[in-house]
């Protein structure tokens, strides 16, 4: 089913407008690893979009660290999700490591992961992070995950307290998604006013089906997903609504928010979830239509 396109009632000047264009240029996307992925990004994204790709515990590294190398290779900046509970040991992270640096990946993003048990010596992201600054700081931009609405699974102020030791080792944030931007705003007010001052960006869903979105839980696996409904409690039944989901008032909502001196909001992130002909069509209707 289609996704309403509101962007064509989008009034030609409004508060916040200018930072609306920058945050759509600068817009990053996330990719699954899917056997696709590789096609449809080149097909529909232009090379100057940054991209992460997502680590599946079910599918494991490997996709995931060789689709960010191929994406490399053809010119894209493709930065992979590095799972700290699927790395075995410090020699299995030297191997990854060399594998990225050697094609030129630049970029990663780390997270702890949602495997029941570790892999092997790390069990959350923080031990990862600080292996990797061991190694010399090989990669140049560094994300950790962000979470205005907390965590399925961990207490909000132990989320808190990581994102405070994990920020020393980063250059930035990346939130799981949150529709809700006042919740938005006030959780990146408080991490600031908590110390951490690297610049946000605040993930927000791209225009997808409710179709698209069944067919992508059912291919990460129950496991994972139950892992992920769990994580985004208010999200699936958004996209239920008639016509599926629209990010249009979200962005709308956030961005006067984005530069202001209070919060570190710096841009956006758009889960894609490989609908990437649809939601590269969305952005750039918008920025027709503001620019």
């Amino acid at each position: 089913m289609a996704v309403v396109d509101s962007s064509r009632r989008a009034p030609s000047s409004r508060p916040g407008r200018a930072e609306l264009v920058a945050a759509l240029r600068d817009a990053t996307y996330e990719v699954l690893p899917f056997k696709t992925a590789e096609e449809k990004v080149l097909a529909d994204v232009p090379t100057d979009v940054a991209l992460t790709v997502t680590t599946t515990e079910a599918k494991g590294l490997g996709p995931t660290v060789d689709l960010a190398v191929r994406l490399t290779g053809a010119g894209y900046r493709a930065a992979p999700h590095l799972a700290a509970r699927l790395v075995r040991d410090r020699a299995h992270l030297a191997d990854l490591v060399a594998q990225l640096t050697g094609a030129g990946v630049d970029r990663v993003f780390v997270i702890g992961g949602d495997a029941a048990e570790p892999a092997g010596d790390f069990v959350d992201a923080l031990g990862l992070l600080e292996a990797l600054d061991e190694m010399g700081r090989p990669f140049s931009t560094v994300g950790i995950g962000g979470y205005p609405e907390g965590h399925g699974s961990i207490a909000a102020e132990l989320i808190e307290r990581a994102l405070e030791a994990k920020a020393e080792h980063a250059t930035q944030v990346i939130t799981q998604l949150c529709f809700d931007a006042g919740t938005t705003v006030d959780w990146a007010r408080t991490v600031q006013a908590r110390g951490v001052t690297l610049p946000i960006r605040v993930g927000i869903p791209g225009a997808i089906s409710r179709q698209k979105l069944i067919r992508v839980s059912a291919g990460l696996g129950l496991g994972q997903s139950a892992r992920f409904l769990k994580k985004q409690q208010n999200m699936f039944w958004r996209f239920f609504l008639p016509g599926g989901y629209s990010p249009d008032k979200l962005i709308q909502r956030l961005t006067p928010a984005f530069g202001r001196a209070d919060n570190g909001l710096h841009g956006l992130h758009v889960f894609t979830f490989n609908e990437l002909d649809t939601t590269e069509a969305w952005r750039q209707r918008w920025l027709a239509r503001l620019t």
